[in-house]
Parts: C-alpha cells; sequence; structure tokens
C-alpha cells in the first residue's frame, strides 16, 4: 500500500469523515481557511535552506518513514550541528521539526499529532532523538513549543493505524454534525447537517408528524 501523506493525519483527527472523503473518493475542495493556510505556507513550501542566528533552517524537507508507512514534507526543520574538525560532514547535534498553521491554537490534538509524526519519521532518518518541535501560529504570530511525550507519541501512532484500518476498509463513516463542520472545506460535499443519523430521524419524525396532524 502507498504511504499515507502526514496531512491526511491531521483530518483524520478532526474528523475521520473528512479524511476518508479525501483518501477514499477523492475529494478536494477549498474555503477561505485553506486559502488562507496556502498563502502562509508560500515561503515554506519553498525547498531551501537559510541560516537565521546560527541555526539552519531546511524548508519543505520530505520526509518518510518505512515502519509507519507514512511520507510527506516539514515545513521548516531547525538543523543545530556539532562541530568535528575530524569530519568532512557535520552530524546534527539536533533536529527541530516547525509546522506553521494559519489559525490560533484549537482544543484538538491534530496539529499535536502531525508534527509529532513528522518527528517520528526524522527519527527513522537520522537516528536520532527528537525532544520537542514547535507549532508557529500565523493568527497570533506565536511559536507553541511541543513536547513529543510518550502519551502524544502513542496517539499519533495510534492515529496512523487507525487511518490506515479506515483507508483499506474502504468505508466512508456516516457524518455527525458538530459545530467545527461549518469551517471544513469539505461542508458542501459532506452536507453534514442532511447526512448526520440524528438530523435525518429528526427529519423523518417531523415528516411523520405533519402528515398524521
Amino acid at each position: 500500500m502507498d504511504p499515507l501523506p502526514l496531512s491526511a493525519l491531521n483530518d483524520f483527527l478532526y474528523c475521520p469523515r473528512r479524511a476518508a472523503l479525501k483518501l477514499i473518493e477523492g475529494w478536494r475542495s477549498e474555503n477561505e481557511h485553506t486559502v488562507l493556510g496556502d498563502i502562509g505556507h508560500e515561503h515554506t513550501d519553498l525547498p531551501g535552506y537559510e541560516v537565521a542566528k546560527g541555526v539552519k533552517l531546511l524548508r519543505a524537507l520530505p520526509v518518510f518513514s518505512e515502519r509507519l508507512g507514512v511520507s510527506g514534507k516539514c515545513d521548516i526543520v531547525e538543523v543545530e550541528v556539532e562541530s568535528n574538525p575530524k569530519s568532512e560532514t557535520p552530524n546534527p547535534k539536533s533536529l527541530h521539526p516547525v509546522e506553521y498553521k494559519k489559525g490560533k491554537r484549537r482544543q484538538f490534538e491534530n496539529d499535536d499529532a502531525q508534527l509529532c509524526a513528522q518527528a517520528l519519521c526524522l527519527e527513522e532518518m537520522f537516528a536520532c532523538k527528537i525532544e520537542r518541535g514547535a507549532i508557529f501560529h500565523a493568527a497570533s504570530k506565536r511559536r507553541r513549543e511541543v513536547e513529543f511525550t510518550p502519551e502524544l507519541r502513542a496517539l499519533t501512532e495510534k492515529a496512523v493505524a487507525d487511518l490506515r484500518a479506515l483507508v483499506e476498509s474502504g468505508a466512508v463513516p456516516s457524518a455527525k454534525f458538530e459545530p467545527r463542520c461549518e469551517e471544513c472545506s469539505l461542508y458542501e460535499i459532506c452536507l453534514p447537517r442532511l447526512t448526520d443519523a440524528e438530523s435525518a430521524r429528526r427529519v423523518q419524525r417531523f415528516q411523520k408528524e405533519l402528515w398524521s396532524a
């Protein structure tokens, strides 16, 4: 099976139906949130590197994990290099993935898990241990440090396994309307107000009462 995209992990934790509509049925759409997100990624999506305050910044670095079966790219990887005069190839002293998000921090763990998945890829690729990364929230222009705790690592790996099981099943979960649905770029495709099972039952009860009146 092809590697799962890291971005799909974020979708899955936000809403399994959203991830399924994208990966199983191939739906794509845009709204103001996705457009603003694309604008915020314009600089980080250009591959290359720069040095800022003695730290090398790798932009749009492709990453993968054969163990987890995922691939994608990191917006930014901050690299501190340890000096070794005996080696022509400098060794990375530490790696820290940084993810750019357009909005403020949300109550959900999808952004942290996506960043943690990037770290798991980097650990496998560079045979190193990564303790933390960061998320830069463009709306507040604030950088938030994220520690890759055992709990977050476990959550991330379970989400990857659950996402793979969902894709392999080929079944799109039924809709369940929640307030955050209206912010989703697939809202007009998903139509959660109409396809939510409970909403459908309410409509049926209303129609039954209307005809029996």
